[in-house]
């Protein structure tokens, strides 16, 4: 069933009185932010940006070498960009999925689902290691179907993904209404390896910890320019100035400090609603107790998950770009975007008519042409960055960083020797081209969903050429 982009008086009624702030940032455990920088310093590994990307980078930094000197500066504060406005699902893929990584790099799909799940393993043990309350629960993701064609798509990737051992499962109706009762659901693909988490808290033990051992992190400290200088990198900022001679651009989504970045990275903004807790007998309407991650199977998906608390996370559908890779706080809430979501949640779940949302918010997707992350260096080697993870960083990001850290330390590594590392995604086009191609091709893939799945000449055109773009 297409979902209805029609909104409703009611179903605004919803969202009239929702917060914009993250949910996951929501948080009296929210920690204060460590001082700004404003001074001149040195150090040996220097980290811009305090998501996952660089936490998990200077994490595995000090604990492969306790005595390296480790710097995080952040423009505003530790998980405020995309960690901290993500869904919470963890993904054992490093290349977005099955499918991604087959199309592109068919030759090394055993050893990047090998990588992929050897990462996830790595971080579930660093959280029990570490004892980082984080709500994580391996649960599975299902892939629901809302259109008969969706059916044939599932039995055909599971003939696909049979040789490489992914365990993914289908589903009958009568079972996915077992598991989730949604009128719009008829069928489904399980797929075991992804977990849920709380993504800020995740942040903030992983923040702990590097600050334990003894990673400095200068917060609300925008980098303003980047210079190397005396075979050193020079971070300045409005205040301070930070020299290293190697650096880590963990920036993913925001405005690159590369200029020729903006070519291979579009900020897309992807929009978030979160309900209040459902009552016991709203939630028995819906069953939903094993808190399997769910996403539906169309083009423009939409994906949902519970809380510890008892409430419903949905987001997705659109993924929407600004002109000249527009970016800002001003593009974070969206009442219409907000609206449609709510539209769209109580036709899956029209016995959850009358609740409301609590939050409601949005954020930057760092995506690139090939839906999955690329690494480079600058300053002759000295400067390596990871990005593109195009909405599935919160388990890839710790993988990019230990390429990362690879690469500045001149390591060849099993990782380093990938082609999905050694290659770059193709660039998207100047504007207006850039601006025509990505809306052209978001309203085809709309017309994929109302129209049995078959895709016009443009969405044909830009799979043959290994581009395209995915909400």
């Amino acid at each position: 069933m297409p979902y209805s982009n029609k909104v409703q008086d009611k179903t605004l009624k919803s969202i009239a009185d929702a917060s914009h702030i993250p949910f996951w940032l929501d948080d009296p455990v929210r920690p204060a932010p460590e001082p700004a920088l404003t001074k001149e310093t040195s150090t040996d590994l220097l980290i811009i940006g305090a998501g996952f990307s660089g936490l998990w980078t200077a994490l595995l930094a000090k604990e492969s070498n306790p005595n390296r000197d480790v710097i995080i500066v952040e423009s505003g504060e530790v998980a405020t960009g995309a960690t901290g406005r993500n869904g919470g699902f963890m993904d054992a893929s490093i290349t977005h999925g099955f499918s991604n990584g087959l199309s592109r790099w068919p030759g090394e799909v055993h050893t990047l689902l090998a990588l992929g799940l050897q990462n996830l393993k790595e971080i579930e043990d660093t959280i029990e290691r570490l004892n980082i309350d984080c709500d994580y629960i391996r649960t599975g993701d299902i892939d629901m179907a809302t259109e008969q064609h969706q059916i044939e798509e599932m039995k055909e990737l599971l003939k696909e993904s049979a040789p490489y051992n992914t365990n993914f499962k289908f589903l009958d109706r009568s079972e996915v209404q077992a598991i989730v009762k949604s009128p719009i659901f008829i069928a489904g693909l399980k797929k075991p390896d992804t977990s849920l988490v709380n993504p800020a808290h995740l942040a903030w033990g992983l923040r702990k910890t590097c600050l334990d051992l003894g990673v400095k992190i200068y917060e609300n400290s925008p980098v303003r320019k980047l210079e190397e200088e005396d075979g050193l990198v020079n971070a300045h900022t409005q205040n301070g100035r930070v020299r290293a001679p190697r650096v880590a651009l963990a920036t993913n989504a925001f405005p690159p400090l590369l200029k020729r970045l903006s070519n291979y990275v579009v900020p897309v903004y992807d929009y978030v609603l979160m309900t209040e807790p459902l009552t016991p007998a709203q939630r028995n309407s819906i069953g939903w107790h094993g808190r399997e991650g769910v996403s539906d199977a169309s083009r423009q998906f939409h994906y949902t998950r519970t809380t510890t608390d008892g409430r419903i996370l949905w987001g997705g559908y659109d993924a929407v770009y600004h002109w000249n890779n527009g970016f800002g706080e001003h593009l974070e809430s969206s009442r219409f975007m907000f609206g449609r979501l709510a539209e769209h949640f109580f036709q899956a779940f029209p016995q959850l008519e009358g609740l409301r949302f609590t939050h409601a918010w949005g954020g930057a997707i760092d995506t690139c042409s090939r839906f999955s992350p690329f690494w480079g260096t600058a300053h002759h080697g000295k400067t390596a960055y990871s990005m593109g993870f195009t909405g599935l960083g919160v388990g890839a990001t710790r993988f990019g960083a230990k390429v990362m850290l690879d690469i500045l330390d001149n390591k060849k590594t099993e990782r380093t020797e990938l082609e999905m590392v050694r290659t770059m995604p193709f660039p998207f086009p100047p504007e207006p081209l850039r601006s025509i191609g990505i809306h052209l091709t978001r309203w085809s893939m709309e017309q994929v969903d109302r129209n049995g799945g078959r895709e016009n000449l443009w969405l044909k055109t830009m799979n043959w050429l290994g581009l395209g773009f995915d909400s």
